[in-house]
């Protein structure tokens, strides 16, 4: 069994992303879009035409979205190779999309203390998403994610063991100025970190699993031993050339 994509590649999808989902008008998006309607800016060849502008047009919503491969595997493995979009594609699309954030995250589980039990769960989503378009919506996604956050448990344990920072899950930071605070070795799954100032804050060790960092000023920040971080979640943040990130995850290229 071929192991199923890990980041996207536009070029193997059919623009599902620029179709499927419906969005408003906010900070993230400049106008309102039904879902199964095409965006303004997606061209007939199915790029986008404004993909090198989307923050400065108003739609860095766009540029932090991230399908993790999903996309593709859609279009590629699901549907074989198809040439034109179809209802069920996207249907295909709103299962796939979060298993593949869990294989993305399993990687990196799979690299520590609890490597059997992640690279187990591993096979097994690799497995699922490799399943016939008519087969996807029996999936519990839900239970699958409870499964994986479980596991991300005993990761976040196994990295924590012999030092326990502040347990900050699902915390409201909004706007937080954070500089003064210890977060080596903090849980802050889930936590409202929009607009937070995290400039040159050691966040070595710590859980940021699901943490919501639009707009959060990580210039100077250590993020290069944070743990359960996403490609997404770097997009979001503002960084410098001195913020670390972890090894298996680039620098956004809007930080310089």
């Amino acid at each position: 069994m071929t192991a199923a994509p890990r980041s996207a590649d536009c070029s193997r999808c059919l623009a599902l992303c620029c179709v499927g989902p419906s969005f408003a008008a906010s900070a993230d998006f400049a106008v309102d879009k039904p879902a199964h309607t095409p965006c303004r800016h997606l061209r007939p060849d199915d790029g986008c035409g404004i993909h090198d502008r989307l923050r400065t047009r108003g739609f860095p919503g766009c540029a932090v979205f991230d399908c993790f491969g999903a996309g593709q595997q859609v279009v590629q493995v699901t549907f074989s190779g198809a040439r034109h979009r179809t209802p069920a594609m996207f249907d295909a699309l709103e299962v796939l999309r979060p298993l593949h954030e869990v294989l993305a995250l399993l990687d990196e589980a799979a690299r520590s203390p609890v490597a059997a039990g992640a690279r187990d769960l591993r096979d097994r989503v690799e497995r699922l998403v490799a399943l016939p378009a008519e087969a996807l919506g029996g999936i519990d996604v839900g239970a699958v994610r409870r499964e994986a956050g479980a596991l991300f448990d005993e990761v976040v344990a196994a990295a924590h063991a012999g030092r326990s920072g502040p347990d900050l899950r699902g915390a409201d930071l909004l706007g937080a100025d954070l500089r003064r605070r210890d977060l080596r070795s903090a849980r802050l799954r889930g936590a409202l970190l929009v607009g937070a100032d995290l400039r040159r804050v050691d966040l070595d060790r710590a859980e940021l699993l699901g943490a919501d960092l639009r707009g959060a000023d990580v210039r100077g920040a250590r993020l290069g031993g944070a743990l359960l971080l996403t490609a997404p979640q770097l997009e979001a943040a503002r960084g410098d050339a001195a913020t670390t990130v972890p090894e298996h995850l680039a620098r956004p290229a809007h930080w310089a």
